[in-house]
């Protein structure tokens, strides 16, 4: 029998421990009018949000909702701070326990894992194993079922007060009757990451791939032989279905390890990691912000040599310095010093 939690409402609560959660959630909000009210009276406010905590009446659902585009389109839902502040008081505790609930090859929203770190890991299987098998979950965010999640989450908690706060957060945004975590939410991120934590489990304890790395909802595995691959896949789709009423993105990819694969951002073969055209055109874009500002004399040199570092940081990790010196060799510098 899995043992669960016992964290209680006192901790999440605990004065100490919502003092830190303001600072991280007031992490890059730099000068922000909302974040500044909230400082200017902090002993006030946190007293106020300790108090609704214990005697669960703290406000939810306040948010901001926006379009981005990276490359899709998404909606942004974005709790108010003082929402922000309290789901990063509950992540605090909540969080590592749902953590050492997933597999060691789960890199999103993990501390010392992260992005590079999972196209390094797809890149070491590609290198041990023939075939692969990729998937992505189809809106994945947008059609999580707060039932299941709720009885996942029952799974890892027993305190009441601490499950009928997770289960206000967790039904507080629908997409659709039942469904849906509001992308830009800190809760949301680590309850979709533990959403697909039993397909990780069931498809290396009992189907037996030989190699699996997931970024959130980006999942790769690896099998020795063709039939193996669509084998695992079918079994896959069957437990997605069945067990998280989810489905998988079609048509999901099966190929050969030496072809390569993209994965977050890079195209990843055995004993190469190229850039994907995605990343390749957010340098460019980036490049051409920082020279335009340069151009328009918004900054100096020393500025726009600060904006290149970091533009060229997007590149850093992949075999692309022939490609930058062509983008280079077509739009050189020169060009931009001679306008000014």
């Amino acid at each position: 029998m899995v043992q669960r939690s016992t964290i209680k409402l006192d901790a999440i609560a605990d004065w100490h421990n919502l003092a830190a959660a303001f600072g991280r959630a007031a992490i890059g909000a730099g000068n922000s009018p909302v974040v500044e009210r909230f400082r200017a009276d902090l002993e006030t406010n946190l007293a106020s949000l300790q108090q609704q905590i214990l005697e669960e009446t703290v406000p939810l659902g306040e948010m901001t909702s926006f379009h981005i585009r990276d490359p899709k389109s998404r909606i942004i839902h974005a709790p108010c701070f003082r929402e922000r502040v309290l789901h990063h008081a509950l992540m605090a505790h909540v969080g590592p326990v749902l953590d050492r609930a997933l597999v060691d090859d789960t890199f999103a929203c993990r501390k010392g894992k992260g992005g590079l770190a999972a196209v390094q890991r797809c890149q070491h299987h590609l290198r041990r194993f023939e075939w692969f098998v990729q998937i992505d979950i189809k809106s994945f965010f947008a059609n999580i079922d707060h039932q299941i999640l709720l009885g996942l989450l029952q799974r890892k908690f027993k305190n009441p007060g601490v499950l009928r706060l997770l289960e206000r957060i967790v039904c507080v945004h629908q997409t659709v009757a039942g469904r849906g975590l509001p992308i830009g939410a800190l809760t949301s991120q680590h309850f979709a990451n533990y959403y697909l934590a039993g397909l990780d489990r069931w498809l290396l304890e009992q189907v037996k791939v030989r190699g699996l790395v997931r970024y959130m909802d980006d999942l790769l595995w690896c099998c020795d032989t063709k039939n193996q691959a669509r084998q695992s896949l079918a079994s896959a789709q069957e437990y997605v279905a069945n067990n998280l009423r989810i489905q998988i993105k079609q048509p999901p990819h099966i190929g050969r390890s030496r072809v390569g694969v993209l994965f977050c951002g890079y195209r990843v073969l055995p004993g190469q990691l190229l850039l994907s055209r995605r990343r390749k055109r957010r340098y460019t874009e980036r490049r051409r912000y920082w020279e335009t500002l340069f151009q328009q004399g918004q900054i100096d040199a020393l500025k726009l040599q600060g904006g290149y570092a970091a533009v060229v940081g997007i590149t850093a990790h992949a075999d692309a310095a022939a490609w930058r010196r062509e983008q280079l060799r077509r739009r050189p510098l020169e060009n931009d010093l001679e306008v000014v």
